[in-house]
């Protein structure tokens, strides 16, 4: 636990609070029980992220491991296989659900720094019709958190989607953050998310909702998807309350995602200058900067900056920052201050 007077929390974007408006929005929120179809504000949260992302319906659910989860048992059946990236954040992060409650085996394939997997390798991995398990979805992450935050362009989703139509197998986006890849790639998430049979987003994270995730697809999709919902334990009643504030997230909160970027720019540019520290501004395309320490000790780095309250997460090898809604500039400069502080101490 930190004791400094001053907190500037980089350990993820989901810490940030619901703006002055998404809290008037909930307060004043028009609700129903959404399991019986009768909440106005969840259904207009869905029409609006449908619409968004090119789809023809959508899912309100609890969050991005709920979502993912959702679509793999809506994609699959129990013993299929679906093919993912070595950091894919359904792999990393999602404590085995894919196997442990949906029955499918996750087959990893190399991620590059730039979170892509090989074309070639996924045709490879790709199981002949008739074999067991069945090849029954192919998946990709954008942006990909593990891998510096980079964005996938369209260019490469639509040949990653391709081999799955090749192969008679389904074609998931997990884009938790796909607003913010699109920002960085100067397009739509329509345009990210046109060839995917289904797409996730996270409303709890840059876009800085306090709870909710979202599935797009098509209407028969999102039927079954609903109903697997509940079976999971993710039906709410009076979702309207929650809703709303993802309603303001959408209408509000995009384009200022682009001060995000500004600032982990600004700030990947000032670690590179602090010697005992590595790292990459040219890799950081969004809101994620990867800190590797360079001849230091990374625990005492990661003690040190949280002793003086800047907090990170990752491991000691690979630490992790990431700006979101609440971090302003002078919020870097304290970081940088402190990191060449630390850093000093150590070196």
């Amino acid at each position: 636990m930190t004791t400094a007077t001053r907190v500037v929390d980089l350990r993820s974007d989901t810490v940030t609070q619901p703006t002055p408006n998404m809290r008037r929005a909930m307060a004043s929120a028009e609700v129903g029980d959404d399991v019986l179809g009768d909440d106005p504000t969840v259904k207009r949260l869905e029409a609006i992220a449908a619409e968004r992302l090119g789809k023809e319906a959508a899912l309100f659910v609890a969050s991005g491991t709920m979502a993912n989860l959702v679509s793999l048992l809506t994609h699959c059946q129990r013993s299929d296989e679906a093919i993912c990236g070595n950091y894919a954040h359904l792999l990393q992060s999602e404590l085995g659900g894919a196997a442990g409650l949906a029955g499918v085996q996750l087959r990893p394939l190399k991620n590059d720094e730039q979170g892509r997997m090989d074309l070639d390798e996924i045709r490879a991995a790709v199981r002949a019709k008739g074999a067991t398990p069945r090849t029954a979805l192919i998946a990709i992450e954008n942006t990909h958190n593990y891998c510096n935050g980079s964005a996938l362009p369209a260019s490469y989703t639509a040949e990653v989607a391709a081999i799955a139509r090749e192969s008679d197998a389904a074609f998931h986006i997990d884009g938790a953050r796909i607003f913010n890849a699109a920002l960085a790639l100067e397009t739509t998430v329509a345009e990210l998310a046109k060839d995917a049979d289904s797409v996730t987003f996270c409303l709890s994270k840059g876009l800085a909702a306090p709870v909710g995730s979202v599935i797009c697809s098509s209407g028969p999709f999102i039927e079954r998807a609903r109903r697997l919902r509940r079976q999971v334990g993710g039906g709410m009643r009076q979702a309207g309350v929650l809703a709303a504030a993802g309603i303001v997230a959408l209408e509000e909160m995009v384009d200022r995602l682009a001060d995000d970027h500004a600032n982990a720019r600004y700030l990947a540019d000032g670690l590179a200058k602090i010697q005992g520290l590595k790292t990459d501004p040219s890799l950081v395309q969004t809101n994620m900067v990867f800190i590797a320490p360079a001849g230091i000790d990374g625990v005492a780095l990661q003690q040190g900056l949280r002793e003086r309250g800047v907090l990170s997460t990752g491991s000691p090898q690979r630490l992790r920052m990431v700006t979101h809604y609440g971090i302003e500039r002078g919020d870097i400069d304290y970081a940088l201050e402190c990191a060449r502080e630390v850093a000093a101490s150590l070196a």
